[in-house]
């Protein structure tokens, strides 16, 4: 855990902390209800927050539902992660305006500075995820300015889970439940409902955030206080939706490219592509070029892409990954092994995201068990 003492921050003051963080210059981003789920949307105060709300997920499933509680982090994750910040869906890249002599002038299409954000409530998944897009976006070769601009100008607050979804797995992939000093932050918080105690235990992961931590009104926490949260992060810990061991998987994948189980989950894949946009740490992108109808102004556009679309490998000749089973392969094996090739890590932080939000409940942790149970020394026996 992070080494600096934990503090406590009692809910009726909780708004101060996102006060301190607006007087910093941050626009506070953090959870909101909008649209029958929870997303990341920017907010002032805490009664804009899931007050009393939780998640019910299962493969292809999500469902809000209320708790017995006021509970401002009662639930998983949903459909959004914060890259959608980092790593916009849309990016503009250059403009091109034709000027009096007839040539075009170009410009740097990404205008200003980005915003200066606060997270306010990510997951220790998503904190690992982050990472891994650190990893992806500034250390494997040249650095992602557009990446790089916004990343630097981030406040992290990690929210250590106090439930567990029933798609999440992140004990599993050993990046949950608790907000650990393995992944950067600037505070870490664990959310305490005791009876008519509602209150949050606080730890400062940088210099930053101790300078926020000192204009709160905080006050030492207590050994019960401490064994009251480690009390509801071992909960979570212990009732997580589903389990996968990560244990060889890398070379499981490698060894089984030509594995019935393919064709199998090919037969339920719509290569909708849903897994690689919820995915926090899925980055691949195409780009497009624009034009107005007079010619005079033209843009190049950076959009989110996916393994799964047909485009996606196309050259000349036709695409490189026509069938669902190629594509599918494709994303797994890329995500659980040839992951570690490139980057030193797997690219799943264990969110369950992809389970939920696959309109037809494909499971990567009954994929990778399937693989497991069958007899690798004998690729045609069937898997269950």
């Amino acid at each position: 855990m992070t080494t600096d003492p934990p503090v406590l921050l009692l809910r009726e003051d909780f708004d101060a902390l996102i006060g301190a963080l607006e007087r910093r210059g941050y626009a506070v981003v953090g959870p909101t209800v909008r649209d029958g789920t929870i997303v990341y949307d920017e907010i002032s105060r805490s009664d804009e927050m899931p007050v009393g709300w939780t998640d019910e997920q299962d493969g292809g499933h999500y469902r809000l539902k209320r708790r017995d509680d006021a509970a401002l982090f009662g639930y998983a994750v949903g459909p959004q992660s914060w890259k959608q910040f980092l790593h916009p869906s849309q990016l503009r890249l250059v403009k091109a305006d034709r000027d009096e002599k007839g040539g075009m002038a170009f410009s740097d299409g990404d205008d200003g500075e980005p915003a200066r954000y606060a997270f306010l409530g990510m997951r220790s998944c998503e904190l690992h995820a982050m990472t891994i897009q650190d990893r992806v976006f500034l250390g494997s070769g040249a650095a992602d300015s557009h990446y790089e601009r916004r990343r630097r100008r981030i406040f992290s607050i990690g929210v250590s889970c106090g439930v567990a979804g029933g798609t999440c797995f992140c004990v599993s992939m050993e990046t949950g439940p608790a907000v650990t000093d393995r992944t950067p932050h600037d505070l870490a918080l664990t959310e305490v409902i005791d009876g008519d105690r509602h209150f949050f235990l606080l730890t400062a992961g940088s210099d930053e955030g101790r300078e926020v931590l000192a204009e709160l009104p905080v006050t030492m926490a207590s050994e019960d206080d401490r064994a009251a949260a480690a009390e509801r992060v071992d909960r979570a810990a212990a009732s997580m939706g589903r389990a996968m061991s990560a244990d060889g998987v890398r070379e499981l994948l490698r060894e089984n490219f030509d594995h019935p189980r393919w064709e199998d989950v090919a037969q339920r894949c719509l290569t909708c592509a849903n897994c690689t946009m919820v995915c926090p740490t899925c980055f691949c992108t195409t780009v497009e070029d624009v034009t107005d109808l007079t010619g005079d102004h033209a843009e190049r556009w950076r959009r989110w892409d996916s393994c799964f679309t047909m485009d996606f490998t196309w050259m000349p000749g036709g695409g490189a990954r026509q069938s669902a089973k190629s594509r599918y392969r494709q994303w797994l094996t890329h995500k659980l092994s040839t992951w570690h090739d490139q980057f030193d890590s797997s690219g799943c932080v264990g969110c369950g995201r992809c389970i939920t939000w696959c309109p037809v409940g494909i499971d990567l942790t009954e994929e990778v068990a399937a693989f497991r149970e069958s007899d690798p020394q004998n690729p045609k026996s069937p898997a269950p």
